[in-house]
């Protein structure tokens, strides 16, 4: 049994901890505000992006659409692009990630492709490192990020059509979470190459006319788009990983407290139960004289 100079301590140091599990829960619940703004304030231009291209897209043949929209007719080699968070205390939202780009590399292996991956964040590439450390063939690194910006994104945009121009791969899927709301991120895989067109909503099924050409304005709308999909889907992880946090944050607080109650209510009975022997052995020792 523990004493009660080694009980203090420990309720002393739990302390510690819960003051700071508390002040990481307020800081993230801070940066959420801006991080949810952020990306909701990303989706309208990237559905609209979407609509745009998939208007154009019913619009051209196959000879004349670009390549990045056709992809190069095989799947035999896929890229995994997995974009998770630079530092953890965020709960399972980077093992969630970083589960279903493994359940997709093992499916894929299964069927006889070959895989390889691209890691955005230190996270996700400490994950997939265990399993799939040979698949790895690049590892992005946003620590020195305050915020994100588009550049980070074009970057990472501008890297993958550059191994796709050299024939690194012919399907890329991008993996991250999406943000629903503070409990509540989802996994997501998201087709980047060939560009998936999607569907032409009622609404927009209007006449357009694109000078100078449909094909030119989607060779220069594509690799835009590509770029937009990464930088929202970095946004949608800062708000899922602020999120994630939050939460993580605040079941540490209140473990840490329940736990400071049980130490302290062990505490005090062992106390009461040490000066109740003194008292004994003082009242028999004054029985004896």
């Amino acid at each position: 049994m523990a004493s009660l100079k080694d009980l203090k301590i420990r309720i002393a140091s739990v302390k510690a901890t819960q003051k700071i599990t508390k002040a990481m829960q307020m800081v993230a619940a801070a940066k959420l505000r801006r991080a949810q703004e952020a990306a909701e304030s990303a989706r309208p231009y990237a559905l609209r992006m979407a609509s745009v291209l998939a208007n154009a897209s019913q619009m051209v043949s196959g000879e004349e659409a670009p390549r990045l929209m056709t992809g190069t007719g095989k799947s035999d080699v896929h890229l995994l692009v997995v974009c998770t968070a630079e530092r953890g205390l965020c709960g399972a939202f980077n093992s969630s990630i970083a589960r279903a780009a493994r359940e997709h590399a093992r499916k894929l292996i299964s069927e006889g492709k070959t895989v390889k991956i691209m890691t955005v964040g230190k996270k996700g590439y400490d994950a997939l490192r265990r399993d799939y450390a040979k698949l790895i063939v690049e590892r992005v690194d946003l620590r020195e990020a305050k915020t994100i910006q588009f550049h980070h994104a074009d970057a990472i945009g501008k890297k993958i059509i550059g191994m796709f121009d050299a024939g690194e791969f012919d399907v890329c899927t991008l993996f991250f979470s999406r943000f629903k709301s503070v409990i509540s991120q989802i996994p997501t895989a998201s087709q980047l190459i060939p560009a998936d067109a999607g569907e032409v909503s009622e609404a927009s099924n209007a006449a357009y006319e694109y000078e100078p050409d449909v094909g030119s304005i989607l060779g220069d709308l594509i690799p835009r788009n590509i770029s937009v999909q990464v930088f929202s889907a970095l946004l949608e992880n800062v708000a899922g990983e602020m999120g994630a946090k939050m939460s993580a944050m605040d079941n540490a607080t209140r473990n840490a407290g329940e736990m400071i109650n049980k130490l302290t209510l062990t505490y005090n009975r062992q106390r009461q139960a040490q000066i109740t022997k003194e008292l004994i052995e003082i009242i028999s020792g004054a029985e004896a004289l």
